[in-house]
């Protein structure tokens, strides 16, 4: 869609936390009736085509969300410069997507510190290699993390859709 808002999340090998915020965002967009927002993830050291863990697959669940078909992707300058937002899971893939694209400042928040701008703060701990429970926690805080800004993501596609329509 020409006009819909294109957030991408970016972190460490897009199989764990950036496809559960993509999968959780998606559930709380389509709660809000929302459908002119176009949601993507890649990863700092990502490889293609890798599916979400197991675990992530399993804690998405908590949320109804459906991540299964989820394939892994690099971060390239190219899904910089298609994003509209970028929310970065820590300081590291913060700094990572500015070094690549220092223009993209403007466009780049860390998850916690949002809707603040610069890569310091909080990160959201890589649950890779650990147990469900760990995943169900790491998709909870991501959950709550996007619940509080939701209303800003509402209001971003709301101003997205009036541009062209």
């Amino acid at each position: 869609m020409a006009n819909s808002l294109k957030i991408m999340f970016v972190c460490t090998g897009n199989t764990c936390r950036s496809p559960m915020a993509e999968g959780g965002l998606r559930v709380l967009l389509k709660k809000a009736g929302l459908d002119n927002v176009s949601i993507f993830s890649s990863g700092t050291s990502g490889a293609t085509g890798f599916p979400a863990t197991a675990f992530a697959i399993e804690a998405a669940k908590i949320w109804d969300a459906d991540i299964s078909s989820h394939r892994s992707q690099p971060l390239t300058v190219e899904l910089i410069e298609r994003a509209d937002l970028i929310i970065a899971l820590s300081s590291e893939h913060c700094r990572e997507i500015l070094y690549m694209v220092p223009e993209a400042k403007n466009k780049t928040f860390l998850l916690k510190n949002y809707p603040e701008p610069g890569c310091d703060g909080e990160d959201v701990d890589d649950p890779i290699g650990s147990s469900l429970d760990m995943y169900n926690q790491t998709f909870i805080e991501i959950g709550e993390e996007l619940g509080r800004i939701l209303p800003d993501i509402i209001e971003l596609a709301r101003e997205k859709a009036g541009e062209e329509g």
